[in-house]
Formats: structure tokens, sequence, C-alpha cells
């Protein structure tokens, strides 16, 4: 499956695939790649952009951010997300630990790592303050957040977005996995308090989904959206 290319700074690559995208940082000792899409030869495309070895850091464990992580001898996720990605990917992960506050030093730029539950039990997004940006996996999107189903938890989405927002003087934008390529801090405000009006009942009246329906959806599940924010419940 082809990939959608886009150079976003020096040393600094987005690939696109089939409405999922993940993220390449290169540089020394190591370079960075963050989620795997869903199939074809990502491991390829890193080499012909870096040079040296290229870890893989994993934001959570979901289908589409997974499928290429076995091309890649070095991959970390958050323990919290061994048991659901077991239970999407029928394995168990083969992945070193990845922790709350760990950093990832790549050249000039440092990745501190963000534990943000709610979405998936071990979903984490990825701070650079050189850069001033963060890699929010599913955790902050313009694209509705998948939150039906095993392993999300609205409460713990919710609280996950206020200790973001604390965070917020840190950070200028944000690369989300899917919907538009970036999206200001402001979203995370916005998705925090409309997930307080869902935790509480408090919904709009549903929107219609999309044709085909997101994957995995039943018969109960909705689509839900107050201004920019937009939950699949």
């Amino acid at each position: 499956m082809d990939f959608t290319e886009v150079k976003i700074d020096e040393g600094f690559w987005c690939f696109e695939q089939r409405g999922v995208r993940c993220f390449l940082l290169a540089g020394k000792p190591y370079s960075l790649l963050i989620d795997a899409c869903f199939d074809g030869d990502l491991a390829a495309l890193c080499r012909a952009r870096t040079e040296g070895p290229v870890r893989l850091v994993l934001t959570h464990g979901d289908r589409d951010h997974v499928g290429c992580m076995d091309q890649f001898d070095e991959v970390y996720m958050h323990p919290a997300e061994y048991a659901h990605f077991a239970s999407k990917n029928g394995r168990d992960p083969q992945v070193r630990p990845l922790w709350e506050g760990d950093r990832l030093q790549i050249g000039a730029c440092c990745l501190e790592v963000l534990h943000l539950p709610g979405h998936t039990p071990g979903s984490v997004a990825l701070l650079e303050r050189h850069r001033r940006l963060l890699l929010a996996g599913d955790c902050v999107q313009a694209a509705p957040v998948y939150m039906f189903g095993p392993g999300r938890n609205m409460a713990a989405y919710r609280d996950s977005l206020t200790r973001l927002l604390a965070r917020r003087g840190e950070f200028d934008v944000i690369y989300p996995s899917h919907g538009p390529m970036t999206v200001p801090p402001s979203l995370a405000e916005e998705l925090r308090d409309f997930a307080a009006e869902a935790d509480a009942g408090l919904l709009p009246p549903p929107l219609p989904l999309p044709d085909p329906p997101p994957a995995g959806a039943g018969r109960e599940v909705r689509l839900y959206r107050r201004g920019n924010a937009q939950f699949y419940l």
C-alpha cells in the first residue's frame, strides 16, 4: 500500500495511509518513528530518509497504528497498553516499555512521553519543546475520537486532557494521527469540556454516521459533535 509523504521540516516527515498518519524524526544516534500505519514497506521508506537505526514508538495498540511494527527491531509501548494491544491484534506485543516522563533524544530534539489514557488504557503523546509541538496520536484530533468498545474510558480521557492542558504553554501546535494535519491546543480544551458533558450524559442530538461507518461500529454507535470536538459513542 502506497504512502502519501509530507516533509514538515528538516528531518521531520509525515507518512499517511488510508486516513492514518505516522511521523518520522531523523537524527543521531537513531531516528524515531511514531506509529506504524496499516501495511506496506514502511521500513524501506524510513531507510531512504535516514541513516542508522530507527526506533518505533507506538502511541497505542489499535490496528491502524501497529500494522508495520514487525519491520522494526526496537519497538516501544506503554505497558498499560499491552492487554489492549493483545485484544485488538490477537497476540502479545513484543515491545519494550515506555513510561510517563521518559525522554527520547533525537539529535537536537527531546521528546517527553505523556501517558494519556482514555481512548485506550496506554495511549501516549510525545511533547517536543524545541519545536514546541505535540505528537498526539488519537488523543487530540479534529476527526471523531473513538470512544466505544472495550478499553475506552471517558472519565480517564477527561482527566488526561485536564493534565495535558496544564502544560498548554509548552506547545504551539498539535499533530494528530487522523483528520487535519495540525490542530491548535485549544482543541484539547474543547474535547475536555465535551468529554465532561458526555460523561454526565449531556449529549446533543446524534449526527448521521459516515458511509461506510467506522470500523467495529455496531448499530448502537452514534456520532456526536460539539463545536470542533467529535466522539463516536
